[in-house]
């Protein structure tokens, strides 16, 4: 199967990666260690050939990522995401856990996903999960869907090369510096915003982007249904992705 360079370069460099390497350089470390009591969680990190140039692209549209955005309620409600969630007692394995909820979240078609590997785990202390990325690749993506408004109010590909564009790249405080972006409008910083770091680096796709705004993470009061998530530095944020909305 023919991938891009930066795919390849991504699944090149799988074997080798510890959960240390998922950091951004020059963010403080922090506790990698799952804390007590810790569920097991996945998400799907699905590449796809692009369809449309991101900034800078000179050699095509580049490659392209799902991200959802999370209906409002609950500790993450109203962020961006990968889609993915908690491993139920049927899945036998992070890779049956992420493509369940890819295709339960967003219709995502499993027969069309050729999974490439996995990322280290990493913990997510707020919600309590364990979190293991699988990497998967789409040659023909298939349409995307809003399967569960009630988890999932919106859902697009957005192409790396936007997401490298440092003038999309934050620094969130959040409450310790760390990656941020703005997609459509909307802020990405979290665990989400470290995986896009990461995947970014390691696919060879990385741009400088010292002296990014610095803004605060939002917060749940911030978020209102229907209304606009506010970024702090960034002021009113449109409240959804452009595509796909629920």
């Amino acid at each position: 199967m023919a991938l891009p360079a930066p795919v390849s370069a991504l699944v090149a460099a799988l074997p080798h990666l510890r959960p240390d390497d998922l950091l951004p350089r020059g963010v403080p470390p922090r506790a990698l260690a799952p804390g007590p009591g810790a569920r097991e969680a996945a998400v799907l990190v699905a590449l796809s050939p692009g369809s449309r140039a991101g900034a800078g692209h000179r050699d095509g549209p580049g490659v392209e990522v799902v991200l959802i955005e999370r209906a409002s309620g609950g500790v993450h409600g109203g962020q961006i995401a990968f889609p993915g969630g908690a491993a139920e007692p049927g899945d036998a394995s992070p890779e049956a856990t992420a493509l369940r909820e890819a295709h339960e979240e967003v219709g995502l078609d499993a027969q069309g996903v050729h999974v490439l590997g996995r990322l280290p785990a990493l913990p997510v202390p707020v919600s309590r999960f364990l979190v293991t990325p699988v990497l998967a690749w789409e040659s023909d993506p298939s349409p995307l869907l809003v399967g569960d408004a009630a988890e999932v109010s919106a859902v697009a590909r957005v192409p790396l090369d936007v997401l490298a564009d440092p003038v999309h790249r934050r620094t969130v405080r959040a409450p310790a510096p760390g990656p941020g972006f703005v997609v459509d409008g909307v802020l990405v910083w979290g665990f989400t915003a470290l995986l896009i770091d990461a995947v970014l680096r390691h696919a060879g796709l990385a741009v400088p982007w010292a002296g990014a705004a610095v803004v605060d993470a939002p917060t749940p009061r911030y978020r209102r249904r229907g209304g606009p998530l506010r970024g702090a530095a960034d002021g009113p944020v449109a409240g959804g992705l452009a595509v796909g909305r629920a």
